[in-house]
């Protein structure tokens, strides 16, 4: 298993950006997928998005697609989550997920990653 470190979470307003990144350790950082969720109170963990391990192909669940961009930095060990137009439905714990291996398919629950970060708070007012 690899470590997780997530960074970027912070306050902001309504209409602003953020950048969340997601420090990879422990292995080639270029083995993994990674994928990005959160968590409301109360509601379970959400899928956002993932980035292939070598072609860097991303897919995104519909409730984020085109506010949030995803990309990685295999020189870094980084992957980064670029939140743009926040809205205060965005306030959440985000976390940073890596899988091994080449995508087969699209991993979109919790249990398809092995490797989770902490979690960064990500708080939008309006």
């Amino acid at each position: 298993q690899v470590q997780l470190v997530e960074s970027g979470g912070g306050s902001v307003q309504a209409g602003d950006s953020l950048r969340l990144s997601c420090i990879v350790s422990g292995d080639a950082f270029t083995n993994y997928a990674v994928g990005w969720f959160r968590q409301a109170p109360g509601k379970e963990r959400e899928f956002l998005g993932v980035i292939s391990r070598t072609s860097g192909l991303t897919y995104y669940a519909d409730s984020v697609k085109g506010r949030f961009t995803i990309s990685r930095d295999d020189a870094k060990n980084t992957g980064f989550l670029q939140m743009n137009s926040l809205k205060p439905e965005d306030t959440a714990v985000y976390y940073c997920a890596a899988r091994p291996g080449r995508m087969t398919m699209v991993p979109t629950r919790p249990a398809d990653f092995g490797s989770w970060g902490q979690g960064t708070q990500v708080t939008v007012s309006s």
